[in-house]
C-alpha cells in the first residue's frame, strides 16, 4: 500500500510541476516524440504498421464479441448436417459376444414359439410361418438345412401345454334382485370342454348355466387358490352391491386351447330366511320395484307355508348374466376389457358388464434352453438377438435409432413373452437391460432409454423383482451410470456444440440420468448409490482437468521464446474462454435441469485456477525479462501480453455467473496486478502508434467535408483513433481504481498533447496551402480546419466521463482523504483545461489567417467609408463594406459548425472596431458627419452580426472596445464646451473612487451661504506630499478655483500661502467665491485643489489635484448649504495626478486647432503634464 500511495504521489507531483501544452509546442531536436514539428512526410512502412497495429488491436477488443457470433455460428451450421461423434466408451463395458451353440439353442426357442401360436394375431403381426422362419434365419445367420433339423425336432417334441390364467376385477350396473334394490352378487367360472360342430349348433338354443346341472354344488367356494383345470371356481359374494369390485385371480389347465370355452355366471345370493326375518329387513327395502320384491316373497312364503326352508326353485338364487368366450377367439396378449352379459335365455332379462383380465401362457415347454434357464433369461438373449439384427439394418441415422423391431420380430418377441408368462414388469426390465446393454457397444436413441426407464418405473412393485433379476437390473444400473459418467467426462469430444444432434443426444441422456436416480426401482436395487449428483460433479471435474491437459499437451506454451510461450498461452486462454462460454451457454441449462448439478461453477472453477497458475508463472518471467536495463517491450510483445489481458479478462467476467459464494475467491481475482509493468510500457507504444496515425491522417487529408459533415477525413481518423484507444482502457477494466489513476492520467496526458499537435499540424498545413489561393477555397479549407479542431476538442470534452473520473477521485479519496481527491481533480482537469487554451490559440492563428486575408478587402471598404463625400447617404457609403461581408458570411455559415461560425464572427466583430476605431482616431476634428457615418456604420455592422438573434448576441457584441469606440463617436460629436464638461464629470467620478494613493491627501471645509450665494472654502492641511525637492521634502501651495472655466467666467482662481519644507502642511485658510444657483445645479460644476510645489528658480511642480462637486455642498437640503454648515466635519480629498494626454478627451480638444476655448484648455493641462515630465 505504501509502494502505491508513494507512486500515485510523485505522478501528482510531476503533473502539478508539467508545463501547459501550449509551452510545450516546441519541443527541443531530440525530443523522442513520435508527433513532430517538422513538415517531413511519414514514411510509408510506418504509417502502414500504425494502421495495421490498430487493425489488430480492434480485433483483440472485440474478441469477446466474436467469441459468441462463432459459438452461435457453429451451433447453427451443426444443427443440419454434422452428425455426432462416435461414442468411445471403455472395453469394460462391452458385454460379451454370444457362442454359435447359444444361437442354435436359441433359435430352437424361437422355432418352437413360432409353431406353438395361439391367439387371434392383430394387424401388426406376421401371420404366416414361412414369413416368420425366413426373418429368423436371417436373425440367427442359420443355414437352411440346420433349419430343417431344428425344425423338424420341435415338431417332434411334445407340444406346449396351455394354462388360462383368468382375473375377476369388478363388474357394474347389475341387475337389483334383492329387495333393498341391491344384490349380493359372487361369480362362478370354469373351463367347458372343446365340443363337436354339432353340439355347438344345439348350444346356440340353450344357453349353458352351472345352477342347472343336478349335481348342484352344495358348497360356494370363496378361495384363491388355483384349483384344477376344469373346476368350478366360484368368488366371494359382496353383499348389496350393483357394482361389485372383486379382484381375484385364478388358473385353468387347458386340454384343447382351439376348442374349449371359458363360461361366467354372476348370480344373486339369497340365503332361506323366514318371513319374520323378511319383516325385520323392511328397512332395508328401497324404491318401489324393492318393495313390490319384497311383497312378491312374502307371497311366496305364504304360499309354501312357511317352508322356508324347503329345497324349491323360489328360494334358490337369482341370476345375474353369463360369459361366454372361446379360447380360439383370444387375442395373442389376451384380454384386459369389460364383458357384456348375456342372458340364459331370449325371457331373461339381464343387465351389467363385467371386467375380465384373461391370459393364456404355457406351463410346460420342451425346449432344452426352457430345462436349463429362467424363461426371463431366454427372453432376454432372444431380444438381445433381434435387437443387434434390427439396428445392423438401420440405414439412416442409426444412433438416432428408437429401438423400433419389424412386424416378425415383433411377432416372434409378443408371443415369447406371452407363452413364458413374462409380467409386464418382467417385459419392461429385460427391454431395458437388452437395449442399455446394446447401447454400450452401438449408441442407440437416448429417448429410447429414457422411455424404457419410464416403463419400469411405471410397471415397479418391489415385491416382484427379487433374486436373479434383481442383481441384473442392479448391473444395468450400474454399466449404464458407469457408462454415463465416462461419456460426461469426454463430454466435449462426443458431444459438441458443433453438433446440434449430439447436444439432444446428451440433453435426453442426462434427462434419462436424472429420471434414473430418481426411481424406486434404482434406489431398490442400487441402495448404495444414492448420491449420483456426487459421481456427475466428480465426472465433470476430472473431464475438465483431462481437457485442459489435453489443451496444454496441444499447444505446447513452454516451448520456444517468451514472446511464442505468451502466444501460445493466449491461444490456451481463449480456447478455455470458449469452453466456459459453452459451459454457461449451452452445457450447464442441461445439467441443472435434468441432474440440477451446476456444472458451469464446477468446470470454471477448476480451468480458472489451471489458467491462473500457468499466466503467472509466464508473467513473472515477462516482469523479470522486462525490469532488466537493455529490455524493451516491444510492439509485438506489447500485442501479445495486451491479447492475453484482455483474454484474462472475458474470463475473469464469467464469474458474474456463478453463485455468490463462490464468486469470493478466486485465483484470478487480482490478476491485473501481474500486468501492471506491462500496460505502463503498452500505453506508451499505443500512444506512438496513434502520433504515427494522426499525422498520416493530416498528411493524406485533402480539407474536404466528409458525407454530410463539416469535418475532414482527418478529424474523423483523429476521433476513430481516439475512440479505440478509449475502448482499449475500457476492454482493460482496471478493477483498482485508486492504481487506474496512474494510467488515467497518462492518457489524458496523450490525448491532450496528440490532439494540441493535431491542430497545429493542421494550421500549418492550412499555412502552405494558403499560397497561390483564392479567397473562397482558402476560406472553405480554413473553416473545415477550425471544424477539425473543433470536432477534436468536443470528444475531449467527454473524457471525464469516458474515462471515470469521478471513478478515480472516490478511490482517491478512499485511501488518501480529501487531499487525495482535490489533488486528483487539480491535475486531471488541469491537463484538459491546457489542452483546451492551446486549442483555443491554434483555433485563433486559424482565424488570424482568415482575418490577414480579409484584413486589404476591409481596410478598403473603410475607407472608402471615411473619404465618402458628405453628398451621399449612409447606405450608399456602407453598401460596399457590407457586401463584401455577405459573401464572406455565406461562405462561413455553409461550411463553419455553430461554435466556430460564433467565435469567427466575434474575431471579425473585433476586428472591425479596431478599424473603425483606427479610422476615427487618425480623422479627429473633421465634420460631425464624418463621425455621423461611422455611428451608423457601427450600428449596421451590429445588426448584421446579430443576426435577428442567430449569430451573435449583443452582450458580447457590447464589448470594452465596442464601448470605447461609441464613446469615442458619442464625444467627436459633441461641442468643446461639452467634451470639457465630461472631463470633468470623469474627473469627478475618479475622485469617488480614490483611497489612500501615495500623492497624499488634502482636507478641505465648504459650505454654502445660500442668501448671499456665496461659498466659503476652508483650506485645512495636507498630508504625505510628495517630495520634489531635492532634499527629499516639498514646498507646497494649494490653487482653488471653480471649473469648468465657461461655467464660472467671473470666477479667479486663489491660492493659498506657501508652506516650506513640508510633506505635511497646516493652511487654515479660507477663500469665498460666488456661485449662483444656474450654476452650481450642474453636475460637472465643482471645485479643483491643485497642489503645487512652489520653485522659485523654475517653474512650479505639479504635485497634485482633488476636485469635489458643488452638488455636495451647494444643493438645498445638504447640511453644508445651511447656516450650521461652519460646524460641519472636513471633507479628505485624495490626491491623483494623472497624465491628461492619456484621455481620450484631451486628445479630441487637441484636434480642435480653431476651437480657442479648446486649445486653452489643452494648454493649461500640457502645462501640468510638462511640470510632472520635468520631474
Amino acid at each position: 500500500m505504501t509502494t502505491l500511495l508513494d507512486l500515485k504521489s510523485s505522478v501528482l507531483r510531476q503533473v502539478q510541476r508539467s508545463q501547459s501544452l501550449r509551452s510545450r509546442r516546441e519541443p527541443s531536436p531530440t525530443a523522442s516524440s513520435p508527433l513532430t514539428h517538422c513538415p517531413d512526410p511519414l514514411p510509408r512502412r510506418i504509417s502502414e504498421e500504425s494502421v495495421e497495429f490498430f487493425e489488430r488491436v480492434n480485433a483483440i477488443l472485440q474478441k469477446q464479441e466474436n467469441m459468441l457470433r462463432t459459438a452461435q455460428a457453429e451451433c447453427e451450421r451443426g444443427a443440419c448436417t454434422v452428425p455426432p461423434p462416435q461414442e468411445h466408451v471403455d472395453q469394460a463395458f462391452i458385454p460379451d459376444r454370444v457362442r454359435r451353440t447359444e444361437l442354435d439353442l436359441l433359435y430352437e426357442e424361437a422355432v418352437y414359439t413360432v409353431v406353438n401360436r395361439v391367439g387371434v394375431p392383430s394387424p401388426e403381426h406376421v401371420r404366416s410361418d414361412e414369413d416368420l422362419f425366413a426373418y429368423l434365419l436371417k436373425v440367427f445367420d442359420m443355414g437352411e438345412e440346420e433349419h430343417d433339423i431344428i425344425l423338424q425336432n420341435v415338431q417332434e417334441s411334445k407340444r406346449a401345454s396351455f394354462s388360462l390364467r383368468v382375473s375377476v376385477m369388478k363388474a357394474k350396473s347389475l341387475m337389483a334382485k334383492d329387495a333393498n334394490g341391491y344384490s349380493d352378487p359372487y361369480c362362478m367360472l370354469g373351463i367347458l370342454l372343446g365340443q363337436s360342430p354339432r353340439e355347438t349348433e344345439e348350444k346356440k338354443e340353450r344357453k349353458f348355466s352351472f345352477r342347472k346341472r343336478k349335481d348342484k354344488l352344495e358348497k360356494r367356494s370363496s378361495t384363491k387358490e388355483v384349483l384344477p383345470a376344469r373346476c368350478i371356481q366360484v368368488t366371494e359374494v359382496k353383499p348389496e352391491t350393483l357394482n361389485p369390485v372383486w379382484d381375484e385371480h385364478f388358473v385353468f389347465e387347458i386340454d384343447d386351447v382351439h376348442n374349449d370355452l371359458l363360461h361366467l355366471d354372476i348370480w344373486d345370493h339369497d340365503d332361506d330366511v323366514s318371513v319374520a326375518e323378511a319383516c325385520k329387513k323392511l328397512n332395508e327395502v328401497s324404491g318401489l320395484r324393492g318393495m313390490g320384491r319384497y311383497f312378491k316373497q312374502i307371497a311366496k312364503s305364504v304360499r309354501s307355508n312357511g317352508s322356508a326352508s324347503s329345497g324349491s326353485e323360489d328360494n334358490a338364487d337369482d341370476f345375474l348374466g353369463c360369459i361366454n368366450i372361446p379360447l380360439s377367439e383370444f387375442p395373442i396378449v389376451g384380454y384386459d376389457t369389460w364383458f357384456k352379459l348375456e342372458p340364459r335365455s331370449s325371457t331373461s332379462k339381464v343387465q351389467g358388464e363385467c371386467h375380465l383380465i384373461l391370459k393364456l401362457f404355457t406351463s410346460q415347454r420342451d425346449t432344452a434352453l426352457s430345462k436349463t434357464d429362467s424363461n426371463v433369461s431366454i427372453h432376454k438373449k432372444l431380444l438381445s438377438q433381434i435387437v443387434e439384427y434390427e439396428h445392423g439394418h438401420v440405414k439412416r441415422e442409426p444412433y438416432n435409432w428408437n429401438g423400433q423391431v419389424g412386424p416378425p420380430a415383433w411377432t416372434v418377441l409378443t408371443h415369447h413373452a406371452v407363452q413364458t408368462d413374462l409380467s409386464p414388469l418382467q417385459q419392461a426390465v429385460i427391454r431395458w437391460q437388452c437395449y442399455s446393454s446394446h447401447h454400450r457397444t452401438q449408441r442407440v436413441c437416448y429417448s429410447l432409454l429414457l422411455r424404457l426407464l419410464r416403463t419400469v418405473d411405471a410397471e415397479w412393485d418391489p415385491t416382484a423383482v427379487r433374486g436373479d433379476l434383481e442383481r441384473q437390473l442392479s448391473d444395468s444400473f450400474r454399466l449404464y451410470t458407469e457408462h454415463c459418467l465416462c461419456l460426461m467426462k469426454n463430454m466435449r469430444q462426443v458431444f459438441p456444440c458443433t453438433s446440434a444432434a449430439a447436444i439432444t443426444r446428451y440433453e435426453l441422456m442426462l434427462r434419462g440420468i436424472g429420471y434414473m436416480q430418481n426411481m424406486l426401482a434404482f434406489t431398490t436395487v442400487c441402495p448404495l448409490r444414492n448420491d449420483l449428483q456426487l459421481d456427475i460433479t466428480t465426472a465433470v471435474k476430472k473431464g475438465t482437468v483431462e481437457w485442459y491437459e489435453s489443451l496444454i499437451a496441444r499447444y505446447k506454451p513452454e516451448d520456444g521464446t517468451l514472446e511464442e510461450q505468451l502466444k501460445k498461452l493466449v491461444q490456451v486462454v481463449d480456447s478455455v474462454c470458449a469452453d466456459v462460454q459453452r459451459a454457461q451457454h449451452i452445457y450447464n441449462k442441461l445439467f441443472y435441469s435434468a441432474v440440477k448439478v451446476d456444472f458451469f461453477s464446477t468446470s470454471y472453477r477448476q480451468l480458472e485456477k489451471q489458467v491462473a497458475d500457468d499466466v503467472n508463472v509466464a508473467m513473472e518471467r515477462v516482469c523479470g525479462t522486462l525490469e532488466q536495463e537493455s529490455s524493451r517491450l516491444t510492439q509485438t510483445m506489447g500485442e501479445t501480453i495486451f491479447e492475453l489481458f484482455m483474454s484474462l479478462n472475458i474470463l475473469k467476467g464469467f464469474r458474474e455467473f456463478l453463485p455468490l459464494k463462490d464468486a469470493k475467491m478466486l485465483a484470478l481475482t487480482g490478476f491485473h496486478n501481474w500486468f501492471k509493468s506491462s500496460i505502463h510500457k503498452w500505453l506508451q507504444i499505443v500512444h506512438d502508434r496513434s502520433c504515427d496515425r494522426i499525422r498520416k491522417a493530416v498528411e493524406t487529408d485533402k480539407l474536404e467535408p466528409v458525407q454530410q459533415a463539416q469535418h475532414s477525413s482527418s478529424a474523423v481518423e483523429v476521433v476513430m483513433c481516439f475512440s479505440q484507444v478509449r475502448e482499449i482502457w475500457l476492454q482493460l477494466a482496471w478493477p483498482d481504481s485508486a492504481g487506474a489513476f496512474i494510467f488515467v492520467t497518462r492518457l489524458t496526458d496523450n490525448f491532450c498533447s496528440e490532439a494540441v499537435c493535431y491542430s497545429e499540424m493542421i494550421t500549418r498545413k492550412i499555412e502552405r496551402n494558403q499560397l497561390g489561393r483564392d479567397h473562397k477555397s482558402f476560406t472553405v479549407q480554413l473553416c473545415i480546419a477550425l471544424n477539425n479542431t473543433e470536432h477534436v476538442r468536443v470528444f475531449l470534452g467527454h473524457l471525464p466521463r469516458d474515462l471515470d473520473w469521478q471513478g478515480v477521485e472516490r478511490a482517491m479519496e478512499e485511501s488518501c482523504g480529501v487531499e487525495g481527491k482535490e489533488q486528483v481533480y487539480k491535475a486531471l482537469n488541469g491537463q484538459l483545461f491546457n489542452m483546451d487554451l492551446d486549442l483555443q490559440r491554434e483555433a485563433k492563428h486559424l482565424i488570424t489567417l482568415l482575418t490577414d486575408k480579409m484584413l486589404p478587402e476591409l481596410r478598403r471598404y473603410i475607407q472608402h467609408i471615411s473619404l465618402s463625400p458628405d453628398s451621399i447617404n449612409n447606405d450608399d457609403a456602407v453598401s460596399p463594406l457590407m457586401k463584401y461581408l455577405q459573401d464572406t458570411m455565406v461562405i462561413l455559415t455553409e461550411n463553419l459548425v455553430k461554435e466556430n461560425l460564433m467565435t469567427v464572427l466575434q474575431s471579425m466583430w473585433e476586428l472591425l472596431l479596431r478599424m473603425i476605431l483606427d479610422a476615427v482616431a487618425e480623422n479627429r476634428g473633421v465634420q460631425v458627419e464624418f463621425y455621423n457615418r461611422f455611428q451608423y456604420t457601427v450600428e449596421t455592422l451590429l445588426q448584421f452580426l446579430h443576426v435577428k438573434g442567430e449569430g451573435l448576441s449583443l452582450e458580447d457584441m457590447k464589448s470594452e472596445d465596442y464601448k470605447v469606440l461609441d464613446e469615442e463617436l458619442r464625444l467627436n460629436k459633441c461641442p468643446s464646451f461639452e467634451l470639457i464638461e465630461q472631463y470633468y464629470l470623469e474627473k469627478i467620478s475618479q475622485q469617488k473612487t480614490l483611497k489612500h494613493t501615495r500623492f497624499g491627501r488634502i482636507s478641505v471645509k465648504c459650505y454654502y451661504d445660500a442668501p448671499e450665494q456665496r461659498l466659503t472654502v476652508e483650506i485645512l492641511h495636507a498630508a504625505d506630499i510628495i517630495a520634489l525637492d531635492a532634499n527629499g521634502l516639498s514646498d507646497p501651495f494649494v490653487i482653488v478655483e471653480l471649473c469648468p472655466h465657461h461655467l464660472f467666467p467671473m470666477a479667479k482662481s486663489q491660492r493659498t500661502q506657501v508652506k516650506l519644507k513640508t510633506l505635511h502642511p497646516v493652511f487654515d485658510e479660507l477663500f469665498h467665491f460666488h456661485v449662483s444657483p444656474e450654476q452650481y445645479r450642474h453636475r460637472y460644476a465643482c471645485l479643483t485643489f491643485t497642489v503645487m510645489d512652489y520653485d522659485w528658480l523654475s517653474t512650479n511642480d505639479f504635485a497634485g489635484e482633488a476636485v469635489a462637486p458643488l452638488s455636495d455642498f451647494c444643493w438645498p437640503g445638504r447640511p453644508n448649504a445651511s447656516a450650521a454648515g461652519k460646524s460641519v466635519q472636513p471633507v479628505i480629498l485624495h490626491l491623483s495626478r494623472s497624465k491628461p494626454s492619456e484621455k481620450p478627451i484631451m486628445r479630441m480638444l487637441d484636434a480642435r486647432i480653431g476651437d480657442k476655448e479648446a486649445q486653452e484648455f489643452v494648454r493649461r493641462l500640457k502645462e501640468i503634464e510638462k511640470s510632472m515630465e520635468e520631474e
